[in-house]
């Protein structure tokens, strides 16, 4: 046991010649995030695990240079909207916005340069609960062809029950759409060295929304029982991933967005995670309504990260708690909605203990 502490060092310079730099948060029993400024990206995170021995369970390089190209979007920030919006598109009070269109015919993750790829900035607390890093940025209307001059203010807290706790708040000046989420991609047993598919999930989720060959939601919410998508009780990953699901067969394996059983609003258990080598376990808490559940399907070893480590085909996975892709253009969906004068507000918890 020791003192709760944060500190800051140079990480690197972007191509502009601004300084970017990592700050080290640590509780009281050791546990470990480091997050920079660039992109408020996880860089990396050690928890124990049932020996008590302290490792990263996050995909990360140990350099800025590997991020400037961050193509998965390893550990990042996401906004302004996470996920897809279908054709790079969407009306909003009568006036259609364009988007760029950076995944196929679709926008993704906020587009050429989103929330991952911009220097926010940052601040260091000490807090009750634990250490904490405050990052701020200021889109300008326009951005990536978004409407409104948004304030985005993010803080990671590093708790001394050994949660990663993430607070997401926002205001605009205009009506605008806003989906902010946090793309870590996690391997509790060997941060991306083997595969996940032996990591034992549970996802509080009776419904799904399905997706066509293009990974846009069909607009239909559905049932995942009797489906390969029925993560209600906790079972293997790799038990399933490659069935021959249409769903599966769309996706290269799982990157579907579940519909949630806790209340929108109000912080609620959404998953939870067990790896039986290490005895490590990931719960994860939010307020949003839905989770992306992300397999790795698209790694492919051509992004070599800390130890010289190959990422490799699921050798990651992502629990992105979110509001539903391409919710803009599906009225029925939970609205992404926001209003001069109304403040967005989110928390995600990402808790670590073993057995």
């Amino acid at each position: 046991m020791g003192e709760p502490q944060i500190t800051r060092e140079h990480f690197g310079n972007l191509p502009s010649g601004k300084t970017v730099d990592l700050y080290t948060l640590v509780n009281s029993r050791g546990a470990c995030a480091q997050i920079t400024d660039y992109g408020g990206i996880v860089v990396s995170l050690r928890v124990p695990d049932a020996a008590g021995v302290l490792a990263d369970v996050v995909l990360g390089h140990s350099e800025l240079g590997g991020y400037l190209d961050n193509k998965p979007y390893l550990g990042a920030l996401i906004g302004r909207y996470a996920n897809r919006i279908a054709h790079a598109r969407f009306v909003l009070q009568g006036t259609q916005y364009r988007l760029a269109a950076n995944d196929g015919l679709h926008h993704l993750h906020g587009g050429l340069r989103g929330f991952d790829r911009v220097l926010w900035r940052a601040a260091g607390d000490m807090r009750a609960d634990g250490p904490a890093l405050k990052l701020r940025y200021v889109s300008e209307s326009g951005e990536e062809g978004y409407p409104g001059t948004l304030e985005a203010a993010v803080t990671y807290t590093l708790t001394e029950d050994t949660a990663l706790r993430i607070d997401y708040e926002a205001r605009t000046d205009r009506t605008t759409v806003l989906n902010l989420s946090h793309h870590s991609y996690f391997n509790l047993r060997d941060a991306g060295a083997t595969p996940i598919l032996g990591h034992e999930l549970q996802i509080n989720a009776d419904r799904y929304t399905p997706v066509d060959d293009t990974l846009i939601p069909t607009g239909a919410i559905a049932s995942v029982h009797s489906t390969p998508l029925d993560f209600k009780r906790q079972r293997q990953i790799g038990a399933s991933v490659d069935q021959d699901h249409p769903q599966l067969r769309a996706a290269g394996g799982y990157d579907h967005n579940f519909v949630l059983n806790g209340k929108p609003g109000e912080l609620a258990f959404a998953a939870r995670v067990f790896d039986p080598d290490s005895g490590r376990i990931m719960e994860v808490y939010t307020t949003q309504p839905g989770l992306q559940f992300y397999s790795g399907n698209f790694l492919d070893g051509s992004v070599v990260g800390r130890g010289a480590t190959a990422y490799r085909r699921r050798h990651g996975f992502c629990l992105e708690a979110q509001h539903f892709p391409d919710a803009p253009n599906k009225p029925h969906f939970p609205s992404t909605q926001l209003e001069p004068g109304q403040v967005y507000r989110h928390t995600t918890l990402y808790k670590f203990s073993a057995k």
